[in-house]
């Protein structure tokens, strides 16, 4: 894969994003704002953390950058749901974000973020995958989505 830069880097990128833009949009706030910020931060955490173990219990690398490192492929646990997890989990950490600092800003940097990573993450990741497990990975993708 070419791409070197990390996704948890890129996550903050959009982060900063979501957060330094609000002068240059309306701001929102109200209590149901705030309830699905924290909802949705801590169900990305939760996403997120549950993938790293995943790979974890696994003994399978969890770098993305260095994906033809794999050695097994992960389809149990939060994977039975999406083949992307840890990019879901970081997505709902930025909405999170979003629904605190930055509807409008947020919305539109997050839907930047899940473009730039299905791009130059995930799609060169499952050209490797599909290299490194074949069938195996072909049979999976018939039966999870890429997101959800």
């Amino acid at each position: 894969m070419n791409n070197k830069i990390p996704p948890p880097i890129v996550t903050l990128f959009f982060g900063l994003c979501i957060y330094l833009s609000r002068p240059f949009f309306p701001e929102f706030s109200n209590s149901l704002l705030n309830a699905l910020s924290i909802i949705s931060f801590v169900v990305g955490i939760f996403v997120f953390a549950a993938a790293v173990s995943s790979f974890k219990k696994q003994k399978t690398t969890v770098n993305p950058i260095s994906i033809e490192k794999a050695s097994s492929l992960v389809v149990n646990g939060i994977f039975k749901y999406s083949r992307n997890p840890m990019y879901l989990g970081m997505s709902l950490v930025l909405l999170g974000l979003t629904f605190k600092f930055n509807v409008i800003g947020g919305l539109l940097f997050t839907s930047i973020f899940i473009l730039f990573i299905t791009t130059f993450q995930i799609k060169p990741e499952e050209v490797a995958m599909e290299k490194l497990f074949d069938q195996e990975w072909k049979n999976y993708t018939k039966n999870v989505r890429r997101w959800l």
